[in-house]
């Protein structure tokens, strides 16, 4: 009724539409335009504030609803409507092999929940997903982690190499099956997955890991040393650096981090106290003893290897990041790994937006993220800072999914780096409830609104209560700890640095 356009129309409503749902007008004589409701209004005359009817108080009520359109799907294809529809013409739900034809549900093979007000499987596509990148931003509390586990699940079960970068230690949990969730209405089973878990930390600091993360630390370039350290290390402390290397190779011995730290204590550069500063981190650490960690062990098919950062200082956290990630992505070149995907949670941590801090990860992961595709290494990028992720590489990631975000500074730097995010599309963001994702780009035609499935594994990320009952004080049963398998590890780490006070506080309110 009313006025109409080839991008929307109203229409008046016999039966229910809710918000969300989709519809259809015939387009011509055979093919079907397709639209979203997007407002839903309900008047009645006889309670209208400028006429109120006092013989007639029960007059018909009238709902209105506004439709935007999606298409015109016409032989197998969705084209741009270049008419609109007819004031007058019946307006119909549309079924469901027309919403999947119209939003291209239908190529995908990741199962990653039911359309919003309907029972259609939403389905992204696998390939486009980890060559072309995707990311997972949210608010926290709206289920970041627990999606992107969706995700990884789904990824693993088509064979796909995943390493995760897990600051916080929530994913070790997906080797145990869940037990509580929809699984029959989502039409999933609970199951364990193929998972190990590295730690680059002592045993001391991380006895639930599987193994150690240990990296070669003999022979080490000045550019390899270069690449770990943060971005703030000035110019004439990295002088300091390629000087000591330079005569350690000179003198053609077999050098490690003490040698070289030995050799730097030497100049008489004031510069060289923050240098030394910074490697003598790394060797506290431990990272370079021991035996170092296979880079192929780290990529493998239908399994993921998480690098558990629990225990590891902020500050060494982007070092160890940049070391790996460039290791790794050297060899892919090389064709000495699996292709896979790199999972980056916490990402605002280790590819900072400039002005929100300094990582010596940000280079590799960029590049990774401008280049990776040509080598077959994906990227995820999972953060509930949106505002504080680098935007050159939200940008790169062509499947979006986004829970719920309030803030403002969020949604800003959601519209720079996501093409086609509207007023609308805001609006819908901040009304999202949690466990329901809009997915934006990738293989689907639109953006769609998607009640995330159960996830098959048991979810880690399960925030600690503060008030409750008391059990645990009186003596009660307190929460049952993570379960611990046999300590398989070898290493000779050392103590673990004390964190800054800056960095436990920006980690306790990550938590």
């Amino acid at each position: 009724m009313g006025e109409t356009t080839p991008f929307e129309f109203k229409f008046l409503m016999a039966g229910e539409a809710p918000r969300g749902s989709y519809v259809k007008v015939k387009e011509g004589s055979k093919d079907w335009m397709v639209a979203q409701v997007m407002e839903v209004t309900r008047s009645n005359v006889a309670y209208s504030l400028s006429a109120i009817d006092e013989e007639n108080p029960g007059a018909k009520e009238r709902v209105l609803g506004l439709a935007r359109v999606i298409g015109v799907a016409s032989g197998g294809r969705l084209e741009m409507a270049a008419a609109p529809p007819r004031p007058g013409d019946p307006v119909f739900r549309a079924d469901d092999h027309l919403i999947e034809m119209a939003l291209g549900l239908s190529k995908g093979n990741l199962y990653i929940g039911l359309l919003e007000g309907h029972d259609l499987k939403v389905k992204l596509d696998a390939d486009a997903l980890v060559q072309k990148h995707c990311s997972i931003l949210a608010k926290t509390g709206s289920g970041k982690s627990y999606t992107a586990a969706v995700v990884l699940e789904e990824l693993l079960e088509k064979g796909v190499a995943l390493l995760i970068i897990d600051p916080h230690g929530e994913y070790a949990s997906m080797k145990q099956k869940n037990s509580k969730g929809e699984f029959a209405r989502f039409d999933v089973s609970p199951r364990g997955y193929d998972v190990t878990v590295y730690s680059p930390a002592s045993s001391a600091a991380a006895p639930h890991a599987d193994r150690p993360l240990r990296f070669n630390g003999r022979n080490l370039t000045a550019r390899e040393i270069s690449a770990m350290l943060p971005e703030d290390v000035t110019n004439s402390q990295r002088g300091v650096l390629y000087e000591a290397i330079k005569v350690l190779e000179a003198e053609g011995g077999d050098y490690g981090l003490e040698e070289i730290i030995a050799q730097a204590e030497k100049d008489s550069s004031k510069a060289k106290w923050g240098l030394i500063g910074h490697l003598e981190a790394l060797a506290d650490l431990g990272i370079f003893s021991g035996k170092p960690t296979g880079l192929g062990d780290l990529l493998q098919r239908g399994r993921a290897s998480i690098i558990d950062m629990t225990g590891v200082p902020p500050d060494l956290q982007g070092m160890i990041v940049a070391k790996l990630l460039s290791d790794l992505f050297e060899a892919r070149k090389r064709g000495r790994v699996n292709p896979g995907m790199v999972v980056v949670e916490e990402a605002h941590n280790y590819i900072p937006e400039r002005g929100s801090g300094r990582a010596a990860s940000t280079p590799v992961i960029r590049t990774i993220a401008a280049e990776g595709r040509k080598f077959g290494l994906g990227l995820l990028v999972i953060s509930q800072r949106p505002a504080r992720v680098d935007k050159n590489v939200i940008s790169q990631c062509n499947t979006q999914i986004i829970l719920r975000v309030t803030n403002p500074n969020d949604l800003r730097a959601l519209s720079k780096g996501i093409e086609g995010m509207s007023s609308e599309l805001e609006e819908e963001i901040k009304r999202l409830p949690p466990g329901t994702a809009m997915l934006v780009g990738g293989e689907i035609e639109h953006p769609v609104t998607v009640k995330v499935r159960p996830r098959k594994s048991r979810h880690g990320g399960v925030s600690t209560p503060i008030v409750g009952d008391g059990r645990a004080d009186r003596g009660g049963k307190a929460a049952p700890p993570q379960p611990k398998g046999p300590d398989k590890r070898q290493d000779s780490g050392k103590a673990e640095r004390k964190e800054p006070a800056g960095g436990l506080l920006r980690k306790i309110l990550g938590k």
